[in-house]
């Protein structure tokens, strides 16, 4: 399978060349999959989470490091856009994508009875995609992705822009398919999301912040965390309801209360401390 049993990518490093600028869209990234487990890729717009999930597919090569993964037809993929035929009724989207694993008659029928009942979609067969709820959509893309029984999942922010309700329905299959033995990786911008899941890689502009159990990435905030009614930084900061959470790189002032951070304040932390970094090295520098 791999390294320990795992999917997964190892050391990638993806780059995007436009006219003369090279862009590292990935920069020596690690993702670990494990079957029977679900993997949290989370990050900003362009962190980079899109493109090493394609780096998994086969759909995009990596210019350096190492990919694991099944065979193409052993791998369940359901885009941003949720890749459903809008035109074609519930029914027919699980046809087409059945006929194109040569799945067909009564065992496409089984297997699609199996996924769109838990799903709450057994009663919609005839209905057109594009007349979907949001969160019924999502779930069909879902269904669709697993219809051919996948050894390894990958998921693209499968729950944005989708009602509570309906997200909890969804994430309650995605840990059913875990439990049953598939391979879970997902990208997410939902840091609740990603607290439930067995490991967690924090994407910035390509490069690896942390990664490990939701405990451990929390535990490793760098810095300090405060809560703060007027943050004295503001670059540093972040609303939080009706007041603020401010980073500091060390200990804070002696008026200032330090928190327990979560994984929002771990995340916003990371990159923070990245970015404070890297402003260092290039004074350093000058």
């Amino acid at each position: 399978m791999s390294r320990g049993g795992k999917w997964g990518a190892w050391d990638l490093t993806v780059a995007h060349t436009a006219g003369r600028r090279r862009h590292l869209a990935l920069d020596e990234v690690t993702l670990e999959v494990p079957a029977g487990q679900v993997a949290a890729v989370v990050g900003g717009d362009g962190a980079g989470k899109t493109t090493l999930l394609r780096c998994l597919t086969g759909a995009v090569r990596p210019r350096s490091g190492r990919v694991a993964a099944p065979s193409r037809r052993e791998i369940g993929y359901m885009p941003a856009a949720t890749g459903v035929w809008r035109d074609l009724t519930v029914a027919e989207n699980m046809e087409f994508v059945g006929s194109a694993h040569g799945i067909r008659g009564k065992e496409l029928r089984r297997r699609r009875d199996a996924l769109l009942e838990p799903a709450g979609l057994a009663h919609v067969l005839g209905r057109r995609a594009g007349n979907l709820s949001g969160g019924m959509l999502h779930k069909l893309a879902f269904s669709a992705a697993m219809l051919h029984r996948p050894r390894l999942l990958l998921l693209d922010e499968p729950s944005t822009g989708i009602d509570p309700v309906s997200r909890i329905d969804l994430w309650r299959l995605i840990s059913q398919t875990a439990v049953e033995g598939t391979a879970v990786a997902l990208a997410t911008t939902y840091l609740d999301e990603a607290e439930r899941c067995a490991t967690v890689l924090v994407l910035d502009a390509g490069r690896a912040l942390r990664s490990g159990t939701p405990d451990e990435v929390i535990a490793g905030v760098p810095g300090t965390i405060t809560a703060v009614r007027t943050p004295p930084d503001p670059e540093l900061a972040w609303r939080r309801g009706r007041i603020f959470h401010a980073w500091h790189p060390g200990p804070p002032g002696p008026d200032e209360r330090p928190i327990a951070p979560d994984m929002e304040d771990a995340v916003v932390a990371a990159a923070l401390h990245a970015r404070h970094a890297a402003h260092d090295n290039e004074r350093g520098h000058r």
